[in-house]
């Protein structure tokens, strides 16, 4: 349908709202929030996340057009697709795998991405085509080029996109590779959590152009928004971090799984014992905190799981990607922390030193830190270049 033909909901007006007295939509943006729902984008099947009772919930648009349009104009992440496809009825599957991000999200991400009327776009993850619609909406459908690697997940965009007249090239493949037969872009945007930008995307983006994508390590689920922009010569691309998300991340990227018993095939015992006066009110600060996220920075390559608090204790274990190197960290309400590891890695002591060091300066936030992007590989930092973020 044309861009123009969707009826105005109260629901969707309220949405505006909201997003622009949060400084997400700004006045640029504005006119193609109006013009391109996101409702127009979303299958008629769909488990938007219930913030009440932090769940995903099946909702559908033939049963129950009310909560589906309630929520299709909310303020919430939407899943669209579990277990790479595989998943069949209303149910939750098991891994969310394809998803229409929360408005405020898409928005924040857009305005960081900062185009220009005449800009080239190339957006890695096509997802619903929501993103490529407003892309498209603001800057005319041939400026805009996504690519999406499930190949289920593409047609459904490609023909959502074209009913709505936005008719958008919507490429399947894996978006690593980025698009060379179209570049050089002025701007690449990721809808992917990502644990190592692909240098492919500098190259192929103009000297002086940006990059905008979710980037994290393995250490949670968490990421941050890298902001790049391209130097001069096309080698490098450096800039902040502008703030927290999370994203399912690149399929080609995903964290290898993590069995317990691989690592820990008796008891926790068997490591070596030590204690710790880090208290679980120190340590574990929240979902978006940038605590987590510095320690992931410090402790690569190691994959942090929280338990459940039982009886006053909770456990938190630390698994080594690169080898069978494991920790656990024992905290108590009114105890000191007892700590066991095991291989050739201490993990908790670089846990310990990481969050040693983000209290030593201060406790920065996600906007201190940067990110630089070489063809030799990545580099986090502080405040600038010159300091970058030490690691074990």
């Amino acid at each position: 349908m044309p861009a123009n033909a969707h009826q105005e909901r109260p629901s969707l007006t309220e949405l505006g709202r909201v997003l622009m007295s949060g400084g997400v939509l700004t006045s640029d943006w504005a006119p193609s929030f109006a013009a391109v729902p996101r409702a127009a984008f979303l299958p008629d099947l769909m488990w938007p996340y219930d913030m009440r009772t932090g769940q995903s919930v099946p909702v559908s648009r033939t049963d129950d057009p009310e909560t589906w349009y309630g929520y299709a104009d909310s303020d919430a992440p939407v899943v669209t697709q579990w277990d790479d496809g595989t998943h069949t009825g209303p149910a939750p599957g098991e891994l969310s795998t394809s998803s229409a991000s929360m408005p405020s999200v898409v928005f924040s991400m857009l305005r960081d991405l900062d185009v220009r009327p005449d800009s080239r776009v190339l957006e890695i993850g096509t997802g619903t085509g929501w993103n490529a619609a407003l892309l498209a909406h603001r800057l005319g459908p041939g400026n805009v080029v996504s690519v999406e690697v499930d190949e289920a997940v593409a047609t459904a965009a490609r023909t959502a996109l074209n009913c709505f007249g936005l008719p958008v090239r919507v490429v399947h493949g894996d978006g690593i590779e980025g698009d060379p037969a179209g570049a050089p872009y002025d701007r690449i945007i990721a809808t992917c959590g990502l644990r190592s930008i692909p240098y492919t995307w500098i190259e192929q983006c103009r000297p002086g152009g940006v990059v905008v994508a979710p980037w994290g390590t393995h250490y949670g689920n968490g990421d941050a928004v890298a902001r790049l922009t391209v130097a001069d010569n096309g080698k490098s691309a450096t800039g902040p971090f502008t703030g927290p998300v999370e994203f399912m991340k690149a399929r080609a990227q995903r964290r290898p799984p993590v069995r317990h018993a691989d690592y820990v095939p008796g008891s926790v015992a068997d490591g070596d014992e030590s204690s710790t006066t880090v208290t679980e009110d120190q340590f574990l600060s929240g979902r978006f905190s940038p605590q987590e996220f510095v320690l992931g920075l410090g402790v690569r390559d190691c994959v942090r799981a929280v338990a459940a608090k039982e009886d006053g204790t909770r456990a938190v274990w630390f698994y080594g990607l690169s080898d069978r190197s494991w920790a656990c960290a024992q905290f108590r309400d009114e105890d000191t922390t007892r700590v066991w590891q095991s291989g050739p890695r201490k993990l908790w002591d670089e846990t310990e030193a990481a969050h040693r060091w983000w209290e030593e300066q201060g406790r920065p936030g996600f906007t201190r830190f940067g990110l630089t992007v070489t063809a030799d590989g990545e580099n986090v930092w502080l405040d600038s270049q010159s300091t970058p973020v030490p690691t074990a």
